[in-house]
């Protein structure tokens, strides 16, 4: 019987690294498998935060809408003073800056502003930016209707562009306690280098 016994133990310990194996290779399959989905998770997170905060309007980004919605908005008797922003990353080489640094603005109705680009090197440069506003509760009722920051912009050696951005402050700020007294809304844009250069045309 002990004999019995040790020839069964001695059956498992030669099985044992036949099994381990099985073991290892399913464990290095399921780890592929989920740096994969990691990855993909991380390519698909950016743009799909980006159309969160866009129809939230969390982290101050501003909301959008069309022509058509913003007719519809009735403008109201208070005004707010409307700051401009504009910033570069490290590696972008263009030159970049509102037209004007502030404007007084009703609640309610459109309004048109623009930013500056230049492009100073002897190379074309492909460039997207990103935006938000302060203070951040501002966002959802910081309404874009056409933006330069909606598509990526490309400059030709040596041009220099002004790019539109059409907005309104949504009356309905003016029922939230926390903003209803808000006298400044500062809208910011940082534009990124993009390696992939499409031609305009």
């Amino acid at each position: 019987m002990t004999d019995s016994v040790a020839s069964r133990a001695g059956q498992n310990v030669r099985l044992a690294p036949e099994e381990l194996r099985k073991k290892l290779r399913r464990t290095a399959r399921l780890v592929v498998l989920l740096v994969v989905c990691m990855v993909g998770l991380a390519f698909a997170a950016v743009p799909a935060y980006q159309i969160f905060c866009q129809i939230t309007g969390f982290g101050g980004t501003p909301l959008r809408a069309d022509q058509v919605a913003a007719l519809g908005v009735k403008p109201a008797d208070r005004e707010v003073t409307v700051y401009f922003d504009a910033n570069v990353n490290g590696d972008m080489p263009w030159t970049f800056k509102p037209v004007v640094q502030k404007m007084r603005v009703r609640i309610g109705e459109p309004q048109l502003a623009y930013y500056r680009a230049h492009n100073p090197t002897s190379k074309p440069v492909a460039g997207t930016a990103t935006f938000n506003v302060t203070p951040l509760r501002a966002g959802p009722y910081f309404v874009k209707i056409e933006c330069f920051c909606f598509q990526q912009q490309l400059l030709k050696p040596g041009e220099t562009v002004d790019m539109p951005v059409q907005f309104y402050v949504d009356p309905a700020i003016l029922k939230d306690d926390e903003m209803r007294d808000q006298q400044t809304i500062t809208l910011s844009y940082t534009f990124f280098r993009r390696d992939k250069v499409a031609s305009k045309d």
